[in-house]
């Protein structure tokens, strides 16, 4: 019953945060006045709210220009990249942070990815869409097509999700890393504690994305 109770708090202060969802949950994870790097940050929206009331110095890398310059207009640190061939060109420790969000799906060497960002972070915080929550399971089995949700909205020919994974592939991923998960946590689409997420198999059922902290 502790580890469920020491959750609480992070997601007790969301409703104050004007972030995406699983935004909101990341925003929480980050300690005050420390280093920062998102890659594939978007638009700069994480960035911009650490920087302003976290005090948190960060730097983006983002493959869209139009991300790019948009962050760059916000007067946010942020460079052009690809975090399937760029990240190795980082020095070990060069942030406490390296956050990754809605992304590891959407490239191509997600295991290799992810050895770098524990490299170049003394933690990494991780979040993924569960393709093995309930709502995927029975569409697929009542249509008999790929699933299409609120948390999953493109269709099968128009997604950016290249490697489907669930909650429980990805902490098997860790494990075969070796990397060691020091908090994790299993949210709804709106960034609320899923039903039973503190109840190991059951969060891959019901959680909608699973946001992880992630260190060697």
């Amino acid at each position: 019953m502790q580890p469920a109770t020491a959750q609480l708090p992070v997601f007790q202060a969301q409703e104050a945060l004007p972030l995406r969802a699983d935004l909101r949950v990341v925003a929480d994870l980050i300690a005050p006045g420390t280093t920062l790097i998102d890659i594939g940050c978007g638009e700069g929206d994480l960035l911009a709210w650490l920087q302003t009331h976290k005090n948190v110095k960060g730097r983006g890398i983002e493959l869209s220009q139009t991300g790019v310059n948009r962050c760059i207009a916000r007067g946010l640190s942020v460079i052009q990249g690809d975090a399937d061939t760029d990240l190795q060109h980082y020095p070990d420790h060069a942030c406490d942070y390296a956050v990754l969000s809605q992304t590891l799906q959407t490239l191509r060497r997600p295991r290799e990815v992810l050895e770098q960002l524990v490299r170049i972070g003394r933690h990494a915080v991780v979040s993924v869409p569960n393709f093995g929550h309930w709502r995927n399971r029975l569409y697929l089995m009542f249509n008999g097509r790929m699933p299409v949700t609120s948390a999953l909205s493109y269709t099968w020919y128009e997604t950016p999700n290249i490697h489907f994974c669930t909650i429980s592939d990805f902490v098997e991923l860790c494990e075969r890393a070796g990397l060691a998960i020091e908090k994790r946590l299993y949210v709804t689409h709106q960034g609320t504690p899923a039903p039973f997420h503190n109840k190991g198999m059951f969060a891959n059922l019901f959680g909608e994305q699973g946001i992880f902290v992630v260190r060697k």
